[in-house]
């Protein structure tokens, strides 16, 4: 995500900060969670990870005095599913907005995502119909999950694989600025 924030935040005006999964998991780089079926994290490291993304992200916005309220969550492939998890996860403020890129709300034991609180809820997702790790499908029920309980969805659905299109970054980039103001 950090490669992203000169695009989203052109000109700098957004305080940006993308933490680091904290498992390191073959076949290499940094996980959230593992992955024992794509849509269904291990639920140990999922809420090891959770709790330790919440503390972090708590501190954040005491650092920077930005309230959650005010924060767009987002992510790419396990970052989409965490930042879901924190949008809709128990006891959580409700965010300015969700960024999903390539990921899915997370199907895990003994935790519940709020979909009550999606309602008015701006959320934007972009995900490659030819994603041969995370399928479309998990994409069409995300933004069909949260158009029924009254998100306001932005879609974009392109032909590329497990990536970020381009083509769609400068929409996501207006719709990041429109969420958190100048």
């Amino acid at each position: 995500m950090a490669g992203l924030f000169d695009v989203l935040d052109p000109d700098g005006r957004r305080a940006c900060a993308a933490p680091r999964g904290p498992l390191q998991l073959p076949p290499g780089g940094f996980h959230w969670y593992v992955v024992p079926r794509v849509g269904y994290p291990d639920r140990d490291t999922f809420l090891a990870s959770f709790d330790r993304l919440t503390a972090w992200l708590d501190a954040l916005c005491a650092r920077t005095g930005s309230a959650p309220e005010q924060t767009v969550l987002g992510g790419f492939s396990q970052g989409c599913v965490m930042a879901w998890a924190l949008a809709l996860g128990p006891e959580r403020p409700r965010p300015a907005g969700v960024l999903a890129m390539s990921g899915f709300m997370p199907t895990v034991d003994g935790f519940r995502l709020s979909d009550e609180r999606l309602a008015g809820l701006p959320v934007a997702i972009a995900h490659g119909s030819q994603d041969p790790i995370i399928g479309i499908e998990f994409a069409h029920v995300a933004r069909d999950r949260a158009q029924a309980a009254g998100a306001d969805v932005l879609y974009r659905e392109t032909p590329i694989p497990h990536s970020l299109d381009p083509r769609v970054l400068p929409e996501l980039a207006a719709w990041v600025a429109d969420r958190t103001g100048p």
